[in-house]
């Protein structure tokens, strides 16, 4: 039982230490900034729905 319990708190702290890694692992200085002219543009016209086929 004792054996079980123990193995059930590694694989917990394995789970937290790479859930720490990723977490705080990144860019140095935080994300990129978006850049809005990259998006690609929009349809200037509504999309009809589609009519179901009977």
């Amino acid at each position: 039982m004792g054996l079980i319990l123990l193995e059930a708190l590694g694989a917990l702290l394995l789970l937290l230490l790479i859930v720490w890694w990723t977490m705080f692992s990144g860019r140095q200085r935080g994300e990129l900034p978006s850049d809005k002219t990259e998006a690609p543009a929009q349809e200037s016209k509504p999309r009809k729905p589609e009519t179901p086929a009977k």
